[in-house]
């Protein structure tokens, strides 16, 4: 399941609640009653963070959606009515004038045959025909994409790309929008790892 079409519908699941098609701000999921599953009681910075992830995953009713953990700037959820889980995260630094809401993501479809799969999607659309590259540390990676999103370009790429995320402390993701002009969306990789094994552990026992 590593087509552009299989990755494009995909990607679906994890917008902001408009689509593709969705522009940043236009959507904001109600969070009143979202449980909070981190190892420690958050401070309110650490409110704020839990708040500000989980508005990116939550696109259905609370219900469909089970907070997994939120470790430093990464969160990780399961949705079991697909299923699927992810570990997701916004950038810390993107352009705020965008056309969408940021964000990164490596998630698991197991009755897809789907797993680790790296999505971005980016504050900006896409010029077309734009090279996309995702610096990881010192890793550079030339993704496919189109629209606001950007994805490996097989399984060998996601799993390159998930073992950097792993060893890196920040990684970027740079393009060129439809107006021609060059951006970067801008993460820090602490607690990816953890949120990572935390949403492949979520999907670990799901059956096809």
């Amino acid at each position: 399941m590593g087509s552009r079409r299989d990755r494009l519908s995909h990607a679906r699941h994890l917008c902001d609640g408009r689509g593709l098609d969705g522009v940043r701000g236009a959507h904001d999921p109600i969070l009143a009653g979202l449980p909070m599953t981190a190892q420690r009681l958050p401070s309110q910075g650490r409110r704020l963070r839990f708040a500000a992830i989980a508005a990116l995953a939550l696109t259905t009713p609370l219900s469909a959606r089970d907070s997994l953990g939120v470790f430093s700037n990464w969160g990780a959820f399961r949705d079991p009515g697909v299923p699927r889980c992810y570990a997701i995260a916004q950038p810390f630094e993107s352009d705020r004038e965008g056309d969408y809401r940021a964000f990164a993501s490596v998630g698991t479809w197991p009755r897809r045959n789907v797993r680790g799969q790296v999505h971005l999607r980016l504050s900006r659309k896409l010029a077309e025909d734009a090279a996309i590259t995702l610096t990881v540390g010192d890793r550079r990676f030339e993704l496919t994409g189109g629209g606001g999103d950007a994805w490996a370009r097989d399984k060998a790429m996601d799993a390159a790309i998930v073992a950097a995320m792993r060893a890196a402390g920040r990684m970027t993701v740079t393009a060129r929008d439809s107006r021609g002009r060059r951006f970067s969306d801008r993460y820090d990789l602490t607690g990816a790892a953890t949120a990572i094994d935390a949403a492949t552990v979520g999907c670990a026992r799901v059956t096809s």
